[in-house]
Parts: C-alpha cells; sequence; structure tokens
C-alpha cells in the first residue's frame, strides 16, 4: 500500500479545524482504556473487559443504529469465571444510550495508537486543504456529515451485528474523497513498497484512487487484509459521499467561505 507522508498543495489560511480535530481525537483517546495498550491494540483481560464498556456506550453498534434502541445486556467492565472460562460480564446498562449521539461520538474512538496515529497522518496531510476551500464551519460539518453518513452506511449493511464501530477513517474517507475531486493533479510525497519503502511524489489522483480501490476490492471480497476487523465499507460510503460533495460544489460554483 502506498503511504502518503505530505502533499505539495500551500494553503491561504491556517487550518485550525483540522488541528483542533487531530487534537480532539487524540486527547480524547489518551482518556479512553484504549490508550494503555500497546501499539497495535493487544490487551489483557481485566483491559478488555474495561474497553468493551466503555465502547458499548461511546461506540456505535450496527444493530442499535438501525433499530434505534440499545441493547439489553452490555458489558460492565467487570471479569466473569465460568464453565467456559474467563470472560466479561453482561448486565443491563445503567445508563442511557442515544444510537443516533453514538455516531457521532464513536468518531472520536480508536482501538489503539496504530489506529489512532494512522488516521490522523491522513487528516494532517489531506485535511488542511479542503478546510481552505471549504471554510472553516463548512468543512467541519461536512466532516461530521461524512462520518456519520460512513457510519450508518456500514450499520445498514451490517444490520443485525453488534460489534462496535469505532474510527475516524470514515469521515477522513469523505475529506480524501473531496480532495481527489478538488486537487486531482496536487503532488503527494508517498512510500511506495518496493522491496522496500521508497519515497515519490505522485498525482493526488494515483494515491488516493488506489486507496479507495483497496477499500473497495476488501469491501467485495476479492482479496483479504491482514489489517483484522476493518469496517472497509465504511471508507468507501465516505469517500463517494465527499466526492460527490465536492462535485456538487464545484458544478454549482460555490465560493468558498473566508475563515
Amino acid at each position: 500500500m502506498v503511504i502518503p507522508v505530505h502533499d505539495v498543495n500551500p494553503v491561504r489560511h491556517t487550518p485550525w479545524v483540522t488541528y483542533l480535530l487531530i487534537a480532539a481525537n487524540i486527547l480524547v483517546f489518551l482518556l479512553t482504556p484504549a490508550s494503555a495498550t500497546t501499539v497495535t491494540g493487544a490487551a489483557g483481560l481485566a483491559q478488555t473487559c474495561q474497553q468493551e464498556a466503555f465502547y458499548d456506550r461511546f461506540a456505535a453498534i450496527p444493530t442499535e443504529l438501525v433499530h434505534n434502541q440499545p441493547q439489553a445486556l452490555v458489558p460492565d467492565g467487570q471479569i466473569a469465571i465460568g464453565d467456559r472460562g474467563p470472560g466479561c460480564v453482561l448486565a443491563r446498562p445503567d445508563y442511557s444510550k442515544i444510537p443516533a449521539l453514538s455516531a457521532l461520538t464513536s468518531l472520536f474512538l480508536h482501538g489503539s495508537w496504530l489506529h489512532l496515529l494512522g488516521n490522523m497522518l491522513f487528516l494532517w496531510i489531506f485535511g488542511n486543504n479542503i478546510e481552505d476551500r471549504f471554510g472553516r464551519l463548512r468543512y467541519l460539518l461536512f466532516y461530521l456529515a461524512c462520518g456519520m453518513v460512513a457510519t450508518y452506511g456500514f450499520a445498514l449493511t451490517h444490520a443485525d451485528s453488534t460489534e462496535v464501530l469505532i474510527g475516524a477513517s470514515g469521515a477522513i474517507a469523505g475529506v480524501l474523497g473531496a480532495y481527489i475531486v478538488l486537487y486531482p493533479r496536487a503532488r503527494v510525497w508517498s512510500l511506495v513498497p518496493l522491496l522496500f519503502f521508497i519515497p515519490l511524489r505522485l498525482p493526488a489522483w494515483l494515491v488516493l484512487g488506489l486507496w479507495f480501490l483497496l477499500q473497495w476490492i476488501y469491501t467485495a471480497g476479492y482479496a483479504v487484509s491482514s489489517a483484522g476487523s476493518v469496517a472497509y465499507i465504511a471508507h468507501v460510503f465516505g469517500f463517494i459521499v465527499g466526492a460527490l460533495v465536492a462535485l456538487t460544489m464545484r458544478s454549482a460554483g460555490v465560493q468558498t467561505a473566508r475563515p
């Protein structure tokens, strides 16, 4: 996979919203149980149960989103010893959860340092130009909307799933979709794996086009990813929505807002 590290595409204004989004994601991660895990997210049983309890409360869960109703039993963070060995205790939640709101809060949750830093790298590289083009408020609303559409898109295609959905990648995919429409010829310094990683300056349409193609291939099941449980179809939804919004704005001749 091509790894972008920097784009040659200057901005007119300081991208404060992008900086704040990155800071918010990092701060939220530091306040969650996942921050104590290893880089890849490995954790002991006690910590896993705490993470599951936290995610069930604040993360998006497809079946809850589709039916607009929280689950009756969720992990409470404690360990139980049963016939099949130790596991996490399930109990009735002692809190009220609004499923639609969880589609928003889930955008600021990550499962590991690797998950967080990978997402923030893409937001750092490509978010500033989209913010510069859209204007700060419009960009913020666009980012959150793409994330929520990606989350609900995944939920609708996995209506009975109780697996938690976390991460900013759906929203960031929307940013990438807008970028490929608005700046297809911008040059992006990327690390290309040819025996070892070689830095090359490639056009954005190639870097982001390959990224989207890979997400679609994994979604369609034509290849198996080694990245574990990743919501690739959410990336596809987010990217398409971002591209369509950018195309609509460009076609309509919408003027970019001044910060």
